[in-house]
């Protein structure tokens, strides 16, 4: 049956135009109430906008997002890692040579490598993985237009306009980070992805970031995280759980893979924490976990639970097992520490 939106124009002839076209077009009758409010959304800003260019960004954000979703789609079963990090790294670097041992070894381990589709460390990534394995996530910039010769014409090719849509991409598609050294640009990813989790606007992802075994890049980043944010009280000495630092490529694809030894997903349901994984733990796991993190829990404790009415309509991982627990959405690096202890148990 076909959802119907509240979220109208208020004007009856044209709330049922648009209702008639969203029938007329055949989707899935699920997202039928979401189509219409994004008509209803556009018809509402051509008449409250007097700025063209306010309807430029957000037309060219909306195409943006459209293809980017047709791209990845025959592709959402499959895990994928997003690697960031410079686009001034040559190819005599020791970082170059790194990051395409590390594009080599996600592919062995069959997971899709996403970069930015440029040169250095993304170029290094998709040589590495090599062009079937590969996402390239562009941005089109004034002073940089080369695309990766590796991933050139390739349909999984994606060039955005905006920075923010392509980040979305990132963000949305990845199943784990790592970050290579790099500039402003890197800084600004890194930053991003820890700031989205330690909100929960994210839910938990493996976030490494990794330098060669004589490198101190990370280290002084981590340095600056510990002598002045922790010190100054601007995060939690907890939020150090949110990343880790990795020297080779072998410790930073073991982290992306040993978050997903047991660990499956993660969705509110009803307002509880639903933590989803492949297999059971025992009693005595469980116990310890309600020991430890009593105090994320709001009420109750963590317990054991069956598939809920949500998931099963939405078919979200169906034949898993679930914790739930009454989680106070404020400690998401406690809910990592979580996920690792389920994964060790």
């Amino acid at each position: 049956m076909a959802r119907l939106s509240r979220y109208r124009i208020g004007e009856e002839d044209i709330d049922n135009a648009i209702s008639e076209l969203v029938e007329m077009a055949k989707g899935r009758e699920i997202n039928t109430d979401l189509v219409q409010e994004m008509i209803t959304s556009s018809i509402r800003m051509l008449r409250e906008s007097n700025d063209r260019g306010d309807l430029k960004i957000a037309n060219a954000a909306l195409k943006e997002m459209r293809y980017s979703f047709n791209v990845f789609e025959s592709y959402r079963g499959q895990k994928k890692a997003s690697i960031f990090g410079s686009a001034r790294t040559p190819e005599d670097h020791p970082l170059y040579e790194l990051t395409r041992k590390l594009g080599a070894g996600l592919a062995k381990e069959d997971w899709m490598v996403i970069t930015g589709a440029g040169p250095g460390i993304m170029t290094a990534g998709i040589e590495g993985a090599g062009s079937e394995m590969s996402f390239g996530v562009g941005i089109k910039l004034p002073f940089e237009s080369t695309t990766s010769q590796f991933i050139s014409g390739d349909p999984k090719l994606v060039n955005f306009r905006y920075f923010f849509t392509r980040k979305l991409m990132f963000m949305k598609e990845s199943s784990g980070f790592i970050l290579m050294p790099g500039g402003f640009g890197t800084m600004d990813e890194g930053f991003e992805l820890l700031t989205l989790m330690q909100t929960g606007k994210m839910m938990s992802t493996p976030v490494v970031f990794l330098d060669e075994p004589n490198g101190t890049y990370w280290e002084r980043f981590d340095e600056f995280i510990r002598g002045t944010l922790i010190q100054d009280n601007y995060v939690g000495e907890n939020d150090l759980n949110l990343y880790l630092l990795a020297k080779t490529a072998e410790e930073a694809i073991e982290e992306l893979k040993h978050f997903y030894a047991n660990y499956l997903s993660q969705r509110f349901v009803d307002g509880i924490m639903v933590l989803r994984m492949k297999r059971p733990i025992s009693d005595t796991a469980l116990s310890s976990i309600n020991r430890e993190f009593s105090d994320i829990i709001t009420r109750g404790e963590i317990e054991r639970c069956e598939i809920s009415k949500d998931e099963l309509a939405d078919k979200d991982n169906l034949n898993s097992h679930r914790l739930r627990f009454n989680f106070d959405k404020r400690h998401w690096a406690s809910l990592r520490q979580i996920i690792n202890q389920i994964n060790d148990f």
